[in-house]
Parts: C-alpha cells; sequence; structure tokens
C-alpha cells in the first residue's frame, strides 16, 4: 500500500474512533454522567452538544390516537422514551412571522399518565438554552397535550418536564 493509501486508512480509523455507532446509524452523545444521551445524528452532534433528534416515521400506537392511518409526522421522544413532542409547527421558530404557531402534542405513554395525588397534574417544562444559563418555564395545564411552546432565542433547548409524578428529558431546536 502505497503512502496515499496509509493516509486515508489512518484519516478513516480516526474519524471512526470518534464515533460511536447505535442500532439505528445515530450516533449517542455522552452525557455528565458518563452515560449516553438519545442517539442523535451526525449533523446534530457536530453543531453542538444537542441530542435533538426529529423523526418522521410513524408514531408509536401509545401515541397516535386522533390520528388516521399511518401517521407521519415530526416528532421528538423524550430521552426514556414515556414522551413524545408531536410538532405540528417543524421547524420550530423563535419568531413565526407567517402566523402560525410552535404548535407541540405533547403525548405520555398511559403508564404514565397515571396521577399521582401529591404531584400537580400540570406538564412543567423547563428549557435550557444549550451552552448558557438561559432557562424559561413553560406550563401545559392539565398535563401532557396540545400547547403552543415559544423560547425567547434561536437554538437548542434542553427540556427538563415533569408530570404527574414523571420525569423526562429532551432536546429541541429552535431556529431563527
Amino acid at each position: 500500500m502505497g503512502s496515499r493509501g496509509r493516509l486515508t486508512l489512518a484519516m478513516s480509523v480516526v474519524l471512526l474512533a470518534g464515533c460511536t455507532a447505535t442500532s439505528d446509524g445515530g450516533s449517542a452523545a455522552p452525557t455528565s454522567d458518563g452515560g449516553s444521551a438519545a442517539p442523535t445524528s451526525a449533523a446534530a452532534t457536530t453543531a453542538s452538544a444537542c441530542a435533538a433528534r426529529v423523526e418522521t416515521g410513524p408514531l408509536p400506537d401509545w401515541a397516535d390516537a386522533g390520528f388516521s392511518g399511518d401517521a407521519r409526522v415530526p416528532h421528538v421522544f423524550g430521552a426514556k422514551g414515556d414522551i413524545v413532542a408531536v410538532l405540528f409547527a417543524h421547524p420550530l421558530r423563535q419568531h413565526r412571522k407567517d402566523g402560525s404557531n410552535n404548535k407541540i402534542l405533547w403525548v405520555a405513554q398511559a403508564s404514565t399518565t397515571t396521577p399521582d395525588p401529591t404531584a400537580p397534574a400540570t406538564l412543567v417544562i423547563t428549557a435550557t438554552l444549550d451552552g448558557t444559563d438561559t432557562t424559561v418555564t413553560r406550563e401545559v395545564a392539565g398535563g401532557p397535550g396540545p400547547s403552543i411552546i415559544d423560547v425567547p432565542q434561536a437554538g437548542c433547548w434542553r427540556l427538563d418536564l415533569r408530570w404527574s409524578g414523571h420525569t423526562d428529558t429532551m432536546d429541541l431546536v429552535y431556529a431563527p
């Protein structure tokens, strides 16, 4: 093998060494506790530590009530897979000049919607702009359901979700 072939092979090995493969072809982003977050696309991990992963395949059976046929709408799963954000406005935007809204339908698995009598029924969303201390709180009265979720700045927002005694996290990207 010539020096050019060895260089190409060495570069390939270096590039592949930095990736952690997942079953769906994405990569797992490291978390602060040393574990891995939800799989992300290569484009998302290159731009930032944002683990936002918008899927366009069918919704899971537990989340497709009210949709007809093989519903294929943009959606993002929580890290635990117990809640999904169905994005009726995709991409989400900081400013929507066309008069539309950042409508998100929050659907939790039935096993996570059993009310804890000591926990509020409201879905509380604490969103932090990735890489900053900028935090906002949004609430969805009555727990997971339809909402309009706006944020003050474009970027990747890490959402901590709390409802009926349950918790999950996800990242959502808002375009300018």
